[in-house]
C-alpha cells in the first residue's frame, strides 16, 4: 500500500505503526525538525470515536505541560462539507519502546520508571485531568531510560462520569466499569495494576476480564499479593501495590504525590541493599 509523501505540510519519512483507523508516521518539517504524526481517517460513523480521541489527546496534551507527558503541537481537521474526514495530530517524536517490550530487568530501575510515571500523572491530576487508560503500552522508555506517558485519547476532566465503559480490561478500575465519576484514584488503580503486571507477569482480576463475555459485578476482588508471586519483592512495594488496588477509591492512596513518595522509599531501600529483586518472578 502506497503512502503519501507529504502530510499537513510535512515530509513523510516512514510509517511507525498502525492503530484503530489510524497510521502513525515520522515526518520532517521544512526546518528539519522531526515529529510523529498520527493520521486518523473517518471511513464510517463507527470511526468517529477515533477522531474524537485524537481531538481529545490534543486538548489534554496542550493543557498539561510536563516532561514525562508526550507533547502535541498541532491538530488539523480535513472536512468534507460538515463532516471531519481526516484528522492529523502532530506530536513529539519519541524513539522508544513500550514498557511491555522494554521492562527493566532490575527492580530498582523499574521503580525509577514508576516514579517518573507517577510524577506525570500527578501533574495531570493537579491540572484537573484523569488519564483513564494507564497501562504498560502507554509508558514509553528510551534506550537511555527516559520515560514518556502517552495516549490521552480517553482522558477526561476529574469528576467525569462516562456514558460507556472505557478502559483496558486487565487494568480497568471498578468505577470505570460501573460508570461512576472518575478522579485521580482511578489512575492510581490503573497504575497499581500496571505495577502488578510488571513484577508478577500476571494481571489483577478486574471487573471486566479480557476473556469474559460478561462483566462480573463481584462485591470485591480477590487477588494474590505481588509478593506471593514474586517472593523477592520488598514489603514496602508489595503493600503499596495492594493499596493502589483497593476496590473502593477512597481506600486507595490519597494522591500520586503520596504514591511517588512511597516509591522513593522503596528506591532508597534498594539503593542501600536492604532489598534486591529482579522484576520477573521467573
Amino acid at each position: 500500500m502506497a503512502h503519501a509523501t507529504r502530510l499537513a505540510g510535512y515530509d513523510v519519512i516512514a510509517v511507525l505503526g498502525y492503530g484503530a483507523s489510524s497510521t502513525i508516521y515520522s515526518v520532517r518539517s521544512a526546518r528539519g525538525d522531526i515529529f510523529a504524526l498520527k493520521l486518523v481517517e473517518r471511513n464510517s460513523s463507527d470511526d468517529q470515536k477515533f477522531v474524537d480521541q485524537a481531538v481529545n489527546e490534543f486538548r489534554v496534551a496542550r493543557a498539561v505541560d510536563h516532561p514525562v507527558l508526550r507533547k502535541c503541537y498541532k491538530l488539523k481537521r480535513e472536512r468534507n462539507f460538515f463532516t471531519v474526514k481526516r484528522c492529523l495530530l502532530v506530536m513529539e517524536m519519541v524513539e522508544a519502546r513500550a514498557l511491555v517490550q522494554r521492562r527493566p530487568p532490575q527492580l530498582i530501575d523499574l521503580v525509577r520508571v514508576f516514579m517518573e510515571v507517577a510524577s506525570g500523572l500527578g501533574a495531570m491530576h493537579k491540572a484537573g485531568w484523569v488519564h483513564a487508560d494507564m497501562k504498560p503500552n502507554n509508558v514509553l522508555i528510551t534506550e537511555k531510560g527516559e520515560v514518556k506517558v502517552i495516549d490521552f485519547g480517553q482522558s477526561c476532566p476529574v469528576g467525569t462520569r462516562k456514558e460507556r465503559i472505557q478502559g483496558t480490561p486487565d487494568y480497568i478500575a471498578p468505577e470505570q466499569v460501573k460508570r461512576r465519576p472518575l478522579n485521580g484514584r482511578t489512575d492510581i488503580f490503573n497504575f497499581g495494576a500496571t505495577m502488578y503486571w510488571c513484577v508478577t507477569d500476571s494481571h489483577v482480576p478486574t471487573l471486566i476480564p479480557k476473556n469474559d463475555n460478561e462483566i462480573g459485578l463481584k462485591a470485591d476482588m480477590e487477588m494474590r499479593s505481588p509478593k506471593d508471586v514474586n517472593a523477592a519483592l520488598p514489603d514496602s512495594l508489595n503493600y503499596l501495590i495492594m493499596h493502589c488496588l483497593k476496590y473502593k477509591p477512597d481506600e486507595r492512596p490519597d494522591s500520586m504525590v503520596e504514591v511517588r513518595s512511597r516509591l522513593e522509599v522503596v528506591c532508597r531501600q534498594l539503593e542501600r541493599g536492604e532489598a534486591t529483586a529482579a522484576t520477573s518472578p521467573h
